[in-house]
């Protein structure tokens, strides 16, 4: 942002995004801060759509958010960033998702959660959907089992014609279950998957950043600042 109409622009756009309470945008500090419950890559998108670009610099409190970068295994693939996926615990039971797709053929996409951590393989080598060997209980005469939907299995995303989805789902998870394993994006829920497939998107959940916990401008092991580093993973694909 260069001028108050920068400012102006910034604030009003967002502003119109739904679940959006309160923008304040500081043209010294080239920072908007947002309140609301609007999903960040919305957020980001409609900054985007300004004409500018913007950095998340972190979501929730400390130890309660993670992330994921969502990689295509294949060989054949180029650029293999396809997706993101960004985690935030709301409550100690309660976990939101924002999910963002980038260059996958069009279609319904699962998302799921899987055992391990294990990607050397892709998602061959994921294991099975977390908890998926744990909800079986019986049911009111004591004898038929009732099989439950693993937590595991976070949703779906809708892919369009330009190979872009984006969907904002909630899990009765905690952050802390959810580190070291792997989330799976594929057109299968179950698998078995293909190494090969460049529509099947794998990677491991880490801890990211809190709001404010990550204030750095310039990244110590490459020597390149903020800018910079988005300006790479733009152009690997990676939103």
């Amino acid at each position: 942002m260069t001028c108050e109409g920068c400012v102006k622009d910034v604030s009003t756009t967002l502003s119109k995004l739904d679940g959006i309470k309160k923008v304040e945008a500081n043209l010294k500090d080239q920072l908007v801060f947002v309140e609301g419950t609007a999903p960040p890559s919305s957020i980001v998108t409609a900054i985007q759509n300004t004409g500018r670009d913007a950095i998340l610099r972190g979501s929730g409190t400390t130890d309660s958010s993670a992330v994921c970068i969502l990689e295509t295994h294949s060989t054949t693939v180029a650029n293999k960033i396809r997706g993101l996926a960004r985690m935030v615990q709301v409550s100690p039971n309660m976990t939101l998702v924002d999910l963002t797709i980038n260059g996958l053929s069009s279609g319904k996409y699962y998302a799921t959660i899987r055992e391990a951590g294990d990607i050397s393989r892709g998602a061959e080598s994921t294991g099975s959907i977390w908890e998926s060997l744990k909800n079986k209980v019986l049911g009111s005469d004591a004898t038929a089992p009732v099989e439950k939907e693993p937590r595991g299995i976070f949703g779906t995303v809708d892919v369009d014609n330009e190979g872009r989805g984006n969907v904002f789902l909630d899990r009765p998870v905690a952050v802390w279950e959810l580190i070291g394993r792997s989330m799976v994006v594929g057109k299968s829920k179950e698998g078995p998957f293909q190494r090969e497939d460049e529509n099947t998107l794998v990677g491991v959940i880490a801890r990211s950043a809190g709001v404010w916990d990550n204030d750095k401008m310039v990244c110590s092991c490459s020597g390149k600042n903020v800018w910079q580093e988005r300006q790479e993973q733009v152009s690997q694909g990676m939103a």
